[in-house]
């Protein structure tokens, strides 16, 4: 198979078009040397200036260095990574044939909702190119996806390492002509124990001398740092400061409650005025499910975001979202991870996470792109012990409050019984599904 991998037409557009002044202490995406069509994407997504990541880190990685980042989410890292990638690939075309499954490039990252993020930043960069961007996440269709790889060559493949691993074992997949590697996230990876997948994925891609392999964590562990020494050649180290752990555009707010009083309150923060669009985020699965449910019989249009719902029924649950028609999502820290949405208005933490670097990740999801927002976390005498933990890592204490009288109004007693209606439904499916998983111990003689 064959490609023309020249620009897709961009004779109508010049760089006169897209005027940025210079600016003392800013870097300029126009002070790269970047194809036209890839400044034209950067103008047509409103970038003007680098952010700190990507003027640390563009130099090197347009020259050619290996990169080893150390960013918080939201800082500008993905279109730092991918900026370089896409241009990289328009300066070397491929010469001669090509075959199905050949991916130029490969992005791991570690959960699907991050690697369809990333694939959607990727398509808004290369659409004025002719560069394909395919997504292997697990949860969707495999046979869709192994037809979308036959039918057009893989410029940039962006992947969860269990799903890739599953093409690469069928042979739909090949990653020994892999110019460019991008591991996103490798804190997480490490965390969700995803590293054996990766190292065997990178063994199946060319020697690190061979390859550009960069690299970005939220942190710097030991355990960061050794991945960095094996699969890395000679990298650059960039670091940025966060210049706070929690954004100050959050508004922090931790309430004192029982845990019988916390659905009462959801309830009556979901009435407020001023949420316009919210996000609930507890633990574990069954407390998400079992929130969901009752949000939904207590009238409120709500969605599920967690790792048993099907991955096509989270993506048309997350476009819902961005879109208005549901009002409250209700994620895990898993499904939750890498989403971007900007106009989330608040943020609750139903349960207090159990590593504090979580609720930095879930309040982060609101006060972006400029704007304000709310975060109110439940502490009750099962999880108020986790505050220490998340304050030390803050770096400053927050204050605990009792909830306003407002949000302590019983729920009416109708929606009540559907409610509890609910809560019975939940403990019933629950037993159904543990008893179904386990075999019954035979009695004793």
């Amino acid at each position: 198979m064959k490609k023309d991998h020249s620009p897709a037409d961009t004779s109508n557009w010049s760089i006169e078009q897209f005027p940025v002044p210079p600016t003392e202490g800013k870097l300029r995406f126009h002070d790269f040397q970047l194809s036209n069509s890839l400044m034209q994407a950067i103008q047509a997504l409103g970038f003007q200036y680098c952010s700190p990541i990507q003027a640390q880190s563009l130099p090197y990685s347009l020259a050619g260095h290996d990169v080893l980042g150390r960013a918080q989410t939201g800082t500008g890292k993905t279109a730092a990574f991918l900026i370089s990638v896409i241009q990289d690939l328009l300066n070397n075309p491929v010469e001669g044939e090509r075959y199905a499954g050949e991916a130029r490039a490969l992005v791991l990252a570690p959960t699907r909702e991050l690697v369809l993020q990333i694939a959607e930043d990727a398509k808004a960069l290369t659409r004025f190119t002719d560069l394909t961007v395919h997504t292997l996440v697990g949860g969707m269709d495999y046979g869709k996806q192994r037809n979308q790889l036959q039918r057009e060559l893989v410029d940039i493949l962006v992947a969860t390492p269990g799903r890739l691993i599953d093409f690469c074992d069928s042979g739909d997949v090949f990653l020994d002509h892999v110019e460019l590697l991008v591991i996103d996230e490798a804190d997480r990876m490490l965390d969700m124990g995803f590293i054996p997948q990766v190292r065997r994925i990178v063994r199946l891609t060319p020697r690190r001398e061979n390859r550009q392999t960069l690299m970005f964590s939220a942190t710097f562990s030991s355990d960061v740092l050794n991945l960095a020494d094996q699969w890395m050649f000679e990298p650059a180290r960039v670091e940025i400061e966060p210049t706070s752990v929690a954004t100050d555009t959050v508004e922090q707010h931790i309430y004192l409650a029982s845990a019988d009083e916390k659905d009462t309150l959801l309830f009556n923060l979901l009435l407020q005025t001023d949420v316009e669009s919210l996000m609930v985020f507890a633990n574990r699965r069954d407390q998400c499910r079992k929130l969901f449910g009752g949000l939904r019989s207590l009238g409120f249009k709500a969605g599920l975001l967690s790792g048993e719902v099907d991955q096509n029924k989270r993506v048309k649950t997350l476009d819902a979202f961005k879109s208005g028609q549901i009002k409250v999502l209700v994620a895990t820290d898993v499904a939750g991870r890498g989403i971007h949405i900007n106009d989330v208005s608040h943020v609750v933490n139903y349960t207090l996470p159990e590593e504090p670097e979580d609720y930095v990740h879930r309040i982060g999801r609101t006060g972006r792109a400029g704007s304000r927002g709310t975060s109110i976390s439940f502490a009750c005498e099962d999880d108020a012990f986790r505050l220490p933990a998340i304050e030390a890592l803050l770096g400053h204490p927050i204050r605990c409050e009792q909830p306003p009288e407002n949000l302590l109004k019983a729920i009416p007693e109708e929606l009540q019984k559907a409610l509890t209606a609910q809560h019975a439904e939940d403990r019933r499916a629950s037993r159904q599904h543990h008893s179904g998983n386990h075999k019954r111990r035979p009695p004793r003689r």
